[in-house]
């Protein structure tokens, strides 16, 4: 039964790993033909544009920021951009996940549901908890080295008088963003699927960042739903069955 468990962890890891490069960094550029590495990848810092120039505004509602978020200096517009580009690709794993494991897909590489009344995803980590207790360790550190990564990636490293201290025009301050670093672009793209030509690297930007935006709403209202009636997303709109059996209880 370990062993069985074990292949099962690795599989589900595996998953992990290949779903996030579905969502390889893919970066804005300007109308330039000159290098992507010379220029961020294409994108010239621009104070007299929206958001100094970054993708992501779109018609209906362009340049939308009602609260004024985009109203800021170049490093601080970065480290917006670097939080919802995160955000929105873990959104986006997220509310596969939340799919696949639930009616009428129900695939989970670590547990089976037909045999065990464990109700919809936002459920689901207990059983995993109770299966698999070294899972949430393995991941935890994945994560973590993913993190470390992108922190040596992207960010400066403080100044030792800077500790501390609230925001200054002096030195290095804490998730200060690295001049050469573009929000989001780490490095990671093991499919080869992070277009050359700059415009294409703008418009695989603006998609990536509508689909996270949109992901992220959409896992919002789920893990509400389901919150609020304790059944499966499709299983509450009607457009699946539960396949639970109290039989194999």
């Amino acid at each position: 039964f370990v062993s069985i468990v074990i292949m099962k962890l690795f599989a589900a890891l595996s998953l992990l790993v290949s779903s996030a490069s579905a969502f390889a960094p893919s970066l804005k550029a300007a109308t330039t033909t000159t290098s992507l590495h010379e220029t961020l990848n294409g994108w010239v810092p621009d104070e007299s544009q929206f958001a100094w120039g970054l993708p992501g505004s779109l018609d209906p509602a362009p340049e939308f920021d009602p609260l004024g978020f985009a109203d800021c200096d170049l490093n601080q517009i970065k480290k917006y951009r670097e939080a919802e580009i995160q955000h929105g690709r873990v959104a986006m794993l997220a509310v596969i996940g939340m799919l696949v494991t639930e009616e009428p897909i129900e695939f989970h590489p670590l547990f089976e549901a037909s045999n065990k009344d464990i109700g919809p995803a936002i459920r689901h980590l207990d059983e995993v908890r109770a299966v698999s207790p070294f899972f949430f360790e393995i991941l935890g550190l994945i994560i973590g080295a993913l993190e470390l990564n992108r922190a040596l990636q992207g960010f400066k490293a403080p100044d030792k008088g800077t500790a501390g201290r609230l925001r200054s025009d002096e030195g290095t301050m804490f998730q200060d963003l690295k001049d050469d670093y573009y929000p989001g672009d780490v490095g990671f793209d093991p499919l080869g699927i992070k277009p050359e030509d700059p415009d294409e690297f703008a418009e695989m930007h603006t998609k990536e960042l509508q689909h996270g935006r949109l992901a992220m709403l959409g896992i919002a209202g789920i893990v509400a739903q389901e919150l609020v009636d304790g059944q499966e997303i499709f299983v509450s709109m009607g457009v699946a069955q539960d396949s639970f059996d109290p039989s194999k209880l």
